[in-house]
């Protein structure tokens, strides 16, 4: 086998594996947001999830991506693992629909899609044109590769030593081993079954022993998952492991069936592919994911019961420690899932303001010393997922992402800064508490009530207003409003109570000046609740905080 020989292999390899990117990447970018919202509502029947999970691998092209995102969706709580399974049941049928196009040797149009991609990508000023550009340019890369790397086997048929080598993989076990190893390095089980196409077609391989290096290609497709699942929950570990066990006991079930009747099944397909070597490569590989999933679908229960064997226990709480709960060290991001990541990190940092919030209003009027370090100590967790999260987003700028979800971002960087401001105010009301407790200041018990009323308006504002932001649940939208009016008439009303009240020597100036000042803290966290709200409707138009805070 030539130098030239080699680079042409190679060079057809790299073009089919960046159009595939390409292609894959350009789908997500276009429909991510549009299928994500499918894959979320139609999972929650085992069956129907498979479905989906059909569609989306087919049209993403690629059950990488698509297991990736059930993980991230796990991780997230968008699915659970039951509901997870039946995706990835889907997916691995999916995942045969590019062997089913490479079959179709589309390479002698190739040149027109690479054309028609590049005019649409280089010409047009519409984002979405653009993008589309990039998928026709993708599809028509991958078939150029595809050429080349034929044009370069078609040489290796002239080669003595490579027919014998080639001819010599009669092993099953090192066929398995062989499509493993592949399909592990390139990452793409697609590319593993497009090669095994092609040399088919060039008659490099026996048809028999393509059934074994399919089967390999399998388990190696495992290993994005696996990879995608470190550093997150032990629930998307559990995903990536039904993926593996999946095709782990679906290939040992196949392979020994193979083991019994290749002959006949091997003739028997060939047959009904009209003898053409590539296209019966490709109906094996579909065949084969077909039968594992019957085989299988009925006892997914059970597979997902075992996980919890393999991944015991729960995840510990958090809480104590400075840590992300959705985002952060994980070994692969999702382009489709990363904005979703997000905005559930942000509701952990919600949920954490709104308890200090509570927290620092009861230390306020209780003089609870315990709890008013309870507020410093979480409003330090809170500076550091302010921080972590914006880096976040930071980095999300420089990701291929959905173009819905792209247009989201500058709306989640004023959700971070509402919430950071919203720990801020828990911070200065704890630091009320301090002063009243080394300065011996007394509050009335009226006083303390109207405070207390208050802060259950803002903090019932913030709830309903994170359940908006969070789960596009714009039921309480209309209340979030009346409240934040309503919050904004009880400020004025109790800075009027209370000059009464100074003007007639019922408190002290150091306690009126504190009152004051947190009852203009409290209407500021409800301003913050709002846009908080309005953030998820229309991200770009986010109205700015209101609010002058000085703290």
């Amino acid at each position: 086998m030539s130098v030239t020989t080699i680079f042409l292999l190679l060079g057809g390899l790299g073009l089919f594996l960046f159009g595939m990117q390409m292609m894959s990447d350009g789908l997500e970018q276009v429909a991510g947001a549009r299928m994500r919202s499918v894959l979320e509502f139609f999972t929650k029947n085992r069956f129907i999830g498979m479905l989906v999970g059909i569609l989306f691998t087919a049209v993403v092209q690629s059950s990488s991506a698509t297991t990736v995102m059930v993980v991230s969706f796990v991780n997230s709580g968008l699915m659970n693992l039951f509901q997870s399974a039946g995706v990835i049941l889907g997916a691995n049928i999916g995942t045969t629909i590019t062997g089913q196009l490479i079959a179709f040797n589309l390479s002698d149009i190739a040149p027109l899609f690479v054309i028609i991609g590049v005019v649409m990508f280089m010409f047009s000023k519409k984002q979405n044109i653009k993008k589309i550009g990039c998928v026709i340019l993708g599809f028509g890369i991958l078939f150029m590769g595809l050429s080349t790397m034929s044009s370069a086997m078609s040489s290796l048929k002239d080669s003595p030593n490579m027919i014998h080598l080639l001819k010599s993989l009669t092993s099953p076990y090192m066929a398995v081993l062989v499509g493993f190893a592949i399909t592990a390095v390139l990452q793409s089980s697609s590319a593993t079954v497009g090669i095994v196409i092609l040399m088919a077609t060039q008659g490099l391989l026996n048809f028999p022993v393509c059934f074994f290096l399919i089967l390999g290609c399998n388990i190696g497709s495992c290993v994005s998952a696996l990879l995608a699942s470190i550093g997150g929950k032990k629930d998307a570990k559990r995903a990536a492991w039904i993926h593996f066990l999946f095709n782990i006991i679906g290939s040992v079930i196949i392979f020994i069936v193979l083991m019994i009747g290749i002959g006949p099944i091997s003739k028997a397909i060939m047959n009904f592919s009209g003898d053409n070597p590539g296209r019966a490569v490709a109906n094996a590989h579909t065949l084969i994911k077909v039968c594992e999933v019957i085989l299988l679908f009925p006892f997914m229960d059970w597979v997902v019961k075992l996980t919890y064997l393999i991944i015991p226990g729960e995840d510990a709480s958090k809480e104590e420690i400075y840590e992300l709960q959705y985002i952060g060290n994980q070994s692969r991001l999702s382009a489709t899932t990363a904005i979703i990541d997000v905005i559930h990190e942000l509701e952990h940092m919600g949920q954490i303001a709104i308890a200090n919030l509570r927290r620092s209003m009861d230390a306020l009027c209780t003089l609870d010393e315990k709890k008013i370090e309870k507020v410093y100590e979480q409003e330090r967790y809170i500076d550091y997922l302010n921080k972590e999260i914006t880096n976040y987003l930071v980095k999300l700028n420089s990701f291929e992402i959905p173009m819905a979800d792209s247009k989201m971002i500058g709306g989640l960087f004023h959700v971070v800064n509402d919430i950071e401001r919203i720990g801020d105010h828990a911070e200065n009301f704890a630091d009320s508490a301090k002063s009243r407790i080394a300065n011996h200041i007394e509050f009335s018990e009226k006083g303390e009530k109207q405070l207390q009323d208050m802060t259950e308006m803002v903090v019932k504002t913030l709830e309903y207003s994170l359940d908006i932001f969070s789960n596009r649940n714009q039921e309480h939208m209309a209340e979030v409003i009346a409240l934040e009016d309503q919050v904004d008439e009880r400020e004025k009303k109790l800075q009027k109570a209370h000059v009464k009240r100074l003007a007639k020597g019922k408190c002290s100036p150091e306690a009126g000046m504190i009152f004051s000042d947190t009852v203009s803290g409290l209407e500021r966290v409800a301003d913050h609740a709002t846009n908080i709200a309005f953030a998820i409707m229309d991200p770009q138009d986010v109205n700015e905080t209101d609010d002058e805070d000085t703290e």
